[in-house]
């Protein structure tokens, strides 16, 4: 009679942690050359990005000029009292929230709808022409845009020209302040439209074109296939960026803001971004816009955490 040896066993678990560990072990020595290009982006994230981040300790410091980088004295959350105390904080985090609330409805879905319809343009050299076009103004210096936009904007700049054509009186755009969450917005839907459309394009392409041949089987025409079959193929990189661009939602752009705003127009051109430039390098005070800066950071954290949380429970898609 033969006897049956029965070797032990190991938990599934266990097994399954042996295994991913002797497959990760073999895929970097298989390609450690490739891996091995991550180096200096992960160097850089952790001098440039994770690196400053310690820096955040003099919200809770006193920093003095000179002093130490970590503040010299602890002050627990007076500087987060300071400004929740500020009426001019409340007033730029209100133009903060509206500016980004307008960006975000605007400017997110005009790359989606351009790319959409560019998918249904059938001569290549004319898609070619009108994609080429529309990424150039993303190339452009932000100084460039901004003395763009007010040379366009001035009293005898081409849009006053065009008015006064047509029987209107020149408006001082830039010293309206009505103006100008219009002008920012259509200046960033110019300059970001074609660039943001990449994405969707490229997602696009993923598409199997026997979706639509069923889909024209039964009947539905080009706007249907659209609803049905188009925007459900990209609808998990549409999921991606809004999360993203949520994430940034406060962070709105600095820079162009600082290049066109001035006194005049604060009352609807001032955001946290620039009240920071203004109060922190202007000023010195750098322990309170640090914890200005901070207040931000957190907001945007937890709205990147609640827009997933949405996301993965609605549509079931999600960045983790």
């Amino acid at each position: 009679m033969e006897t049956k040896v029965i070797s032990p066993s190991l938990p599934k678990e266990d097994v399954s942690k042996k295994l991913k560990k002797e497959t990760i072990g073999a895929l970097l020595r298989k390609d450690w050359q490739l891996y091995s290009l991550l180096i200096l982006p992960i160097v850089y994230l952790v001098i440039f990005k994770y690196g400053p981040m310690v820096g955040n300790i003099i919200a809770f410091r006193r920093f003095v000029p000179g002093g130490s980088i970590f503040g010299e004295t602890w002050v627990g959350l007076h500087y987060f009292r300071m400004f929740i105390q500020d009426p001019t904080f409340w007033r730029v985090f209100n133009n903060t929230l509206i500016l980004g609330g307008l960006t975000l409805l605007f400017t997110f879905p005009m790359p989606i709808i351009f790319a959409l319809l560019l998918n249904e343009v059938r001569s290549k050299k004319f898609k070619r022409f009108v994609q080429t076009a529309s990424y150039l103004p993303h190339f452009l210096s932000i100084v460039i845009v901004a003395g763009m936009i007010l040379q366009l904007t001035s009293a005898s700049g081409s849009i006053n020209a065009l008015i006064q054509f047509f029987g209107g009186d020149t408006i001082n755009f830039m010293q309206r302040a009505d103006w100008f969450r219009t002008i920012y917005i259509s200046s960033e839907i110019w300059q970001g439209m074609g660039w943001g459309a990449i994405l969707y394009l490229a997602a696009l392409t993923t598409i199997d074109d026997s979706l639509y041949e069923a889909a024209r089987i039964d009947g539905a025409n080009r706007w249907k296939q659209t609803i049905h079959v188009t925007i459900p193929g990209i609808l998990p990189t549409i999921v991606t960026l809004l999360i993203l661009n949520i994430g940034s939602f406060l962070a709105i752009g600095f820079e162009k803001i600082l290049l066109l705003y001035n006194p005049v127009i604060y009352e609807t051109a001032d955001v946290i971004s620039t009240y920071l430039y203004r109060v922190g390098l202007e000023s010195s005070s750098f322990s309170y816009a640090t914890a200005i800066g901070l207040f931000e950071s957190i907001i945007g954290l937890i709205l990147v955490f609640s827009v997933n949380a949405v996301s993965r429970r609605v549509t079931e898609r999600s960045l983790w």
